[in-house]
């Protein structure tokens, strides 16, 4: 087995938090840096125009190609569950929306971990030095960072009919989706650069790829971490890894840190030793430490798909099924970098309550000027549009446990979704504030027809169990080693994210969350990620 080297620091993954915290870490010239990613470079083109999302999700050059187990509460349906396989990791493949969640979701992360750093007025600092937000610099907004944020270059009829008809409904009409003022809808402001995708690979790793003190490694996959015995107990001095068909080991004279995501990092702790020990010894692993929570709080966002026919109104459905059609999108975008190829998955988005009761609004939806029966396959040829609605805050825990010892075999990915009475009855009201929003008078005179799941979905059960079959994650997985106190008995990392039971260890990246946030999750990954490095380098002066 071959020496890698000595370093401050190593990263394990080049996602989105591993980016960042490489551009962060090695900004100080006395620190040395090493970045492994078991992927490969983001070369490819489809991952920089904003549809190749289509391109390369479910592509092995792109994707890990990870499902999900059987789901009892999608009537044993198992999903795709893309992550991204390049530098720049899920921001390489994913929705490229700008969302920070709600206030109130860092102050139940700040109560549930005992550190006030992680609340709202601490956090929003951090958001802000990464952004750089096409309005300018205001309270809520940043300019001159790495996170570029830009408005969609695009508009849908249908799309500015759903947003009337959401406010004839109850859901005013806002100007920004992160303002943090409750429910409202807009058009998702979104991570690009003229029609161009950015990921973190592009805004913060490009940067820093150029110091001296960073080294960059790609096509390597961690097999495990490494521990000495020390008179404080465990320490990570390290990783053992393969690459190119060589055994090598790096060491880390001062901190490993995991940034593998929700999936990897559990998966990669597991391999380690750290986990329930009773199941690793199951799979012949030697417990280092006894950490119960590793791969438990599985949580992710699952997606109502609701489609309804429409008439007398473009969609994406009729312009690019024709060759016409795709010739004229293929040569708006190159000519102006817009149109449907500079589109999101979603352009159109809204907050709601599910019910006037609630502190705050509780769904959130992405709407499409489109409609397909699942992802990959083709668009109809009807016109119709698509909205997708989900519970912001599930009840329903799933985990990521390892299947074997082999840390080249894919972990066992167990959402639960629908798992709780309160998840189904969720569901229900979210497919009937649907209904109630399209029915307004908005619509009318595009005669929407509900086309999935259908209307002779009615009562209440009858609701919830058409919410397994149109349900879909939306590709946000996070908790998997979720913060806490203490005395916190599934809690994996404290409040600046170190692996309890080990020193010289943490994990950052969303996996860490012990709540999954109130929106999209990519660029709360990236605050975690400015967090870690803040509190990494207070640590190592």
């Amino acid at each position: 087995m071959e020496s890698a080297g000595e370093y401050d620091y190593i990263i394990v993954g080049a996602g989105t938090s591993g980016c960042v915290l490489a551009n962060r870490l090695t900004r100080n010239r006395d620190v040395n840096v090493l970045l492994l990613e078991a992927g490969g470079k983001d070369d490819y083109l489809w991952i920089h125009i904003p549809v190749g999302y289509l391109r390369c999700i479910g592509n092995p050059r792109t994707d890990w190609l990870l499902r999900t187990e059987a789901e009892p509460g999608l009537h044993g349906r198992a999903l795709i569950y893309p992550r991204g396989k390049v530098l720049g990791g899920s921001s390489s493949i994913n929705g490229m929306i700008y969302m920070r969640g709600q206030p109130l979701d860092y102050e139940r992360w700040a109560e549930v971990a005992g550190d006030d750093s992680w609340r709202w007025e601490r956090v929003l600092p951090l958001f802000k030095r990464s952004e750089d937000h096409y309005l300018g610099a205001s309270e809520l907004h940043g300019v001159g960072g790495e996170w570029r944020v830009e408005k969609q270059r695009l508009s849908w009829a249908i799309l500015d009919a759903f947003r009337e008809a959401a406010a004839q409904s109850g859901i005013p009409k806002i100007d920004d989706l992160n303002a943090g003022q409750g429910e409202g809808s807009a058009y998702f402001e979104v991570n690009q650069r003229r029609g161009i995708r950015l990921n973190t690979a592009k805004a913060f790793l490009k940067p820093a790829s150029q110091r001296p003190n960073l080294t960059i490694m790609t096509g390597c996959q961690v097999e495990r971490l490494l521990f000495a015995d020390t008179p404080q107990g465990k320490r990570c001095t390290g990783v053992q890894f393969t690459g190119g068909g060589r055994a090598f080991t790096a060491t880390a004279q001062r901190e490993t840190l995991l940034a593998a995501g929700a999936v990897g990092s559990p998966q990669i702790l597991q391999l380690s030793g750290i986990g329930h020990a009773a199941d690793l010894q199951r799979h012949g692993i030697a417990p280092i430490a006894d950490v119960p929570g590793v791969g438990e709080n599985l949580q992710d966002h699952l997606q109502l798909r609701m489609i309804f026919k429409v008439q007398g109104v473009r969609t994406l459905n009729t312009r690019a099924t024709r060759p016409l059609g795709k010739f004229l999108i293929g040569l708006e975008y190159a000519l102006f970098q817009s149109g449907p190829m500079s589109m999101a998955p979603s352009q159109l988005g809204a907050f709601a309550r599910s019910s006037p009761e609630r502190a705050a609004p509780d769904l959130q939806y992405h709407v499409q000027p489109l409609s397909l029966d699942k992802f990959g396959d083709p668009l109809h040829r009807f016109p119709a549009f698509t909205a997708s609605v989900c519970n912001l805050q599930p009840s329903s825990r799933g985990h990521v446990r390892i299947a074997s010892g082999d840390s080249y075999a894919p972990p066992k990915i167990t959402p639960n979704y629908l798992s709780t009475e309160q998840d189904r009855r969720m569901a229900a009201s979210a497919l009937r504030l649907t209904r109630r929003i399209v029915a307004a008078p908005a619509l009318a005179k595009y005669r929407p027809e509900e086309f999935m799941p259908g209307l002779q979905y009615r009562s209440e059960e009858e609701l919830a169990h058409a919410a397994g079959l149109v349900g879909t994650t939306i590709f946000h997985p996070v908790g998997t080693c979720r913060m806490g106190r203490p005395d916190d008995p599934l809690a994996v990392v404290d409040g600046s994210l170190r692996v309890r039971g080990v020193q010289g260890l943490r994990v950052v990246d969303a996996s860490i969350m012990p709540f999954i946030t109130s929106g999209n999750t990519n660029s709360p990954t990236i605050m975690i990620a400015e967090k870690a490095a803040q509190d990494i380098l207070a640590a190592h002066p």
